[in-house]
């Protein structure tokens, strides 16, 4: 985490750095991420800088 409070959300598939920073006391629920090198978009969840990728279930 970088000293100013807030951190650079990674992408879930290939680990890059999105266009996307949260803050310390950011609370996203079913934020769709996008990841612009790889072009995959992917729901996530985030509370206290814990970021985890919601699954969605198959149809």
């Amino acid at each position: 985490m970088s000293g100013r409070g807030f951190e650079w959300i990674l992408c879930p598939t290939c680990g890059c750095k999105t266009r996307t920073r949260v803050n310390k006391d950011t609370e996203l629920r079913n934020f769709p991420l996008f990841c612009p090198k790889c072009k995959s978009e992917s729901l996530i969840n985030v509370s206290k800088l814990n970021i985890t990728v919601v699954k969605e279930p198959v149809a």
